[in-house]
């Protein structure tokens, strides 16, 4: 079949929403029943030859009593789903009443097995069958599923008796999977504001796919590999996936086998993606995705991956996932926590409001250690996870592990407006625990903002695209980790740095004209009290020692607490106190790894030469990761010369000058 034949199903299915949906649903919501029926028609072909053989075997099952008959049923109809209905979908179009009608397609509905219900309930289907039988649609909908028009089957359609006259090829598998694809890419681009939650422009995946595949493609066997996304949405990623790393297999003389699991928490994209693996003819593969959350309730917990890619959403909150877990604070997930060598527990848990770095976690938690290639991850991320977070916070934590590590090979940015529902800018990770040598201890940042393609027409956000031969440019730059003003190399410590928190000490003025304001006391008798306790202090107290000068003025915590902050100064004249920090002097500094010498240089030379009491508090030192592509690719603007600046300014000057006279001569007329 060729994409002529393709775009011919795909129209008249798309035409079936005006035909018949147009008066009873709004557009944005004619993929509630088009893509349903599109599943339910396409399965319904796969079954009619073998109907007769599954009644059969229902009826011998029904009378021995057995209760579960679905795996019987199943190999009757030689698929991984059946329908044990006496119907198939054309026996429906001859009901002249409603009521007949809605029962019967109930009954249909009810008959699949349980793989299919999973589809229909999370698409809510049913729930559109009241809606159309009360607009009068339902049997119309049937009718042009089931119309001559296309073909849905598995089998050519001919015309005549002797069957000599094609009228419509048969569809395989892979051809309805691209149909699916395409009615839910004009879906998406009909949702712009919500395409981008749950579909990937294809562009972006194909890079992605390209990236984490070709360069091991060498190292591919004959062999089974596993592709895992833990946000899958409608299974886009898997899908480009699977058919990338066929292809390079396959150039290579290589046969491999590729097993495709997902997780997602959409009801409605779920069925998709379970859907789109039926109709490919995957139903191993369908059970392979499954549905909730990967962070609070990740269901394929104990599975290692080969390959993962994923376009976890970023900017949105898992406050309810936390929840689930226990609480943030008390989160013990090993997939969010790891342990330093000193036994000291690292987490890695990111503020509730953004939960994108955890998929990540998720992923990295999966990797293969004892394979030759190991993993390899492809993610897409904002901005928010290469530099948010302070140092000793989640985030920067999470960036820590991940490099102290060696587990990025690259980060790359695109150009912003990539995306449907979004114009703001997102990186691609590349990760992988099987880095060739020259990688070890360094990661490549490209600066791809640039290199785009405008689009004719804007879909959503999306005003731009990666052709070709942009791809191939950018797989270039990242196989060669060749250096230029887009690519640059770093070694992993060069993002670390130590955050010291430098303190200096407290310093007391204690006089008895010290002014401690009316209102400190509700009392003025507590006041006087106050008062006279401090003018009353030997001349002898040591007046660094806060210690020995409360004892002196004999005077209660309470009453200490409230006449303190009068009692220091900034002042350098004043005395400092043994050991106790100013927490208005306090400051921090953040000192990088590649500082000659360490924090201690760092300190002699740039702190105490200008705070010679100054001290760190190693105690609240802490460590940070931070990647900012700002910094490593800014580029200068270049301003005007003088002159030229100058110039354009009388020749401004000149032009009004012109115009005012020719307003004056005007008004004189």
């Amino acid at each position: 079949m060729d994409h002529q034949e393709y775009n011919a199903i795909v129209n008249f299915i798309w035409g079936i929403a005006d035909d018949c949906l147009r008066d009873v649903y709004v557009r944005g919501k004619y993929r509630d029943v088009i893509l349903p029926m599109t599943v339910i028609r396409r399965l319904d072909t796969m079954l009619e030859a073998t109907k007769p053989a599954v009644l059969q075997m229902k009826e011998r099952l029904d009378a021995v009593k057995i209760d579960n008959q679905w795996p019987a049923l199943c190999n009757a109809a030689g698929q991984a789903f059946c329908n044990a209905s006496p119907y198939l979908l054309k026996d429906l179009t001859s009901r002249a009443k409603a009521q007949t009608l809605q029962a019967d397609f109930e009954a249909y509905l009810d008959g699949f097995s349980p793989n299919v219900q999973v589809i229909l309930d999370k698409f809510k289907f049913r729930d559109q069958i009241k809606t159309m039988v009360d607009a009068g649609i339902l049997g119309a909908v049937i009718e042009k599923f089931t119309a001559s028009d296309i073909n849905l089957g598995p089998e050519p359609v001919y015309k005549g008796a002797e069957k000599t006259i094609l009228v419509h090829p048969a569809l395989d598998n892979h051809g309805m999977g691209t149909i699916f694809e395409e009615l839910i890419r004009r879906f998406n681009e009909e949702n712009n504001e919500e395409a981008g939650e749950h579909w990937t422009p294809r562009d972006v995946v194909e890079l992605m796919a390209d990236l984490i595949f070709v360069p091991i493609a060498d190292k591919i066997k004959d062999a089974s590999y596993s592709v895992y996304d833990g946000a899958c949405g409608t299974g886009g990623m898997l899908t480009v996936a699977q058919d990338r790393l066929t292809k390079l297999a396959k150039a290579r003389g290589k046969e491999v086998a590729i097993h495709l699991y997902g997780q997602e928490i959409n009801p409605e994209t779920y069925a998709i993606c379970k859907a789109d693996m039926l109709l490919k003819g995957d139903g191993i593969e369908a059970e392979h995705i499954k549905y909730g959350s990967t962070l609070s309730d990740d269901q394929l917990a104990t599975r290692p991956f080969d390959f993962m890619l994923s376009n976890p959403p970023y900017g949105k909150s898992w406050k309810t996932d936390a929840e689930k877990m226990g609480g943030k604070k008390d989160i013990l997930d090993t997939r969010f926590n790891t342990y330093l060598e000193d036994g000291k527990n690292l987490a890695m848990i990111p503020r509730t409001s953004d939960g994108q770095l955890l998929f990540l976690l998720n992923n990295v938690a999966k990797m293969k250690t004892d394979t030759e290639i190991g993993s390899r991850i492809a993610e897409v991320h904002n901005g928010s996870s290469i530099f948010t977070g302070d140092a000793g916070q989640g985030e920067s934590n999470a960036r820590r592990y991940l490099l102290e590590n060696d587990l990025v090979e690259a980060i790359i940015a695109l150009p912003e407006n990539m995306f449907y529902n979004t114009g703001i800018g997102t990186f691609i990770w590349i990760l992988s625990n099987k880095k060739e040598e020259r990688r070890k201890g360094k990661v490549q940042l490209i600066d791809a903002t640039a290199m785009k393609s405008p689009l004719r027409k804007n879909m959503g956000k999306k005003n731009c695209e990666f052709t070709p031969e942009i791809r191939a440019e950018i797989l270039r730059i990242f196989q060669t980790m060749e250096e230029s003003e887009v690519s640059k190399i770093f070694r992993n410590e060069e993002f670390g740095y130590w955050a010291i928190t430098v303190e200096r000490p407290l310093r007391l003025c204690v006089h008895p004209e010290n002014e401690i304001p009316e209102d400190a006391f509700k009392k003025a008798s507590d006041l006087a009290a106050v008062r006279a306790a401090i003018a009353s202090v030997p001349a002898d107290t040591p007046l660094d020692d806060w210690d020995a000068f409360a004892k002196a003025t004999k005077l209660k915590k309470t009453q200490l607490k409230k006449v303190r902050p009068y009692l220091t100064t900034t002042d350098t004249a004043s005395k400092p106190v043994a050991g106790e920090a100013d927490p208005d002097l306090r400051d921090t500094e953040n000192i990088p790894f590649t500082y000659e010498g360490g924090m201690e240089a760092f300190f002699e030379k740039e702190v105490l030469p200008y705070a010679p009491d100054a001290w760190i508090d190693e105690e609240k030192t802490q460590i940070g990761y931070e990647i900012s592509f700002t910094k490593y690719f800014y580029k200068p603007v270049e301003l005007r010369e003088m002159k030229d600046i100058i110039a354009d300014l009388e020749r401004l000057e000149g032009e009004a000058d012109g115009m005012l006279e020719e307003i004056m001569e005007g008004l004189r007329e």
